[in-house]
């Protein structure tokens, strides 16, 4: 498996010293870590007797329409909220359901073409739990607009889609590890990494999903920011929230991603030889909330 490593200081003048980095996408383990450094508080505090707000899942029906792919019925079949109170909605399909796409993506000549928010996320099917674990946006104006295959497809060549795009890619492949179509159409792995990845696959050394202990902890994200932004290329960095809200304080976990426009759609951009670190921040000011 890829090595996990200590880090030097995260950068900008929020960052607080990271722990660790995050090195090689393909490394589950390390992945697995990185969503623990992430929250692991929360399931220390219910080990603490600490209350979290949490309604429970209701059978409620949300009437969104869309492709959902042939694999499994569209539209929802609940809601619930994550340990942090964001509420999400259960889709019929494991692999999430789209919105109906309106209105327009931004444009270069916007004001906002970097910092504004992608359309939808705050209505009925805007947060989704899929494969039973991550909690994900899914956007009116930026896609995705279809699931073909467990696949997410028609994200915009915006800022906007990209951010939605890594966000969507990294959790899902955290998901499902050993879905070899699903990494090969949405990741951007060298011949020798994704050989790599096969032979821990083999070996057994890669679960095909993530341990029920572990999903209730991917909660959604609070805000993204792009810190740079190409035609074919953009760098993304996620905000989630840390134990610090359930104490009354406030800090973030940012955590950067790299995706490239290839093939007419985002894709992941391997972090096998690029250390990502996990930054500690103490504002999201500035950035976009979804």
């Amino acid at each position: 498996m890829d090595e996990m490593v200590t880090s030097g200081p995260g950068s900008g003048p929020d960052a607080k010293r990271s722990p660790l980095v995050l090195v090689g996408l393909g490394a589950v383990l390390a992945v697995l870590i990185a969503v623990v450094v992430t929250v692991g508080a929360v399931r220390n505090n219910a080990a603490e007797g600490d209350q979290v707000s949490k309604t429970g899942t209701t059978s409620e029906r949300v009437p969104v329409s869309g492709s959902a792919g042939p694999q499994s019925a569209a539209g929802f079949g609940g809601s619930d909220v994550d340990a942090f109170g964001h509420r999400f909605d259960i889709p019929n399909n494991p692999a999430g359901q789209p919105l109906p796409q309106s209105g327009s993506p931004r444009k270069p000549t916007d004001s906002d073409w970097q910092t504004g928010a992608p359309g939808g996320t705050d209505q009925p099917g805007g947060w989704q739990r899929v494969y039973g674990g991550p909690v994900i946006p899914f956007s009116a104006t930026d896609g995705p607009t279809r699931i073909d295959n467990n696949v997410p497809v028609g994200f915009t060549q915006t800022p906007q889609g990209a951010a939605l795009a890594a966000e969507q890619i990294y959790w899902r492949t955290v998901a499902r590890p050993t879905d070899r179509a699903l990494w090969q159409q949405m990741v951007l792995l060298s011949a020798q990494e994704q050989a790599d990845r096969d032979r821990k696959i083999a070996e057994g050394k890669v679960p095909d999903e993530l341990p029920e202990k572990a999903k209730p902890l991917l909660f959604a994200s609070d805000a993204f920011r792009i810190e740079s932004y190409g035609e074919d290329f953009a760098v993304v960095r996620i905000a989630r929230k840390t134990r610090d809200f359930l104490h009354g304080g406030h800090s973030w976990v940012a955590m950067r991603l790299n995706v490239l426009w290839r093939d007419g759609g985002w894709k992941l951009k391997s972090s096998a030889s690029d250390a990502q670190p996990l930054e500690t921040i103490d504002s999201i000011d500035g950035w976009t909330q979804w």
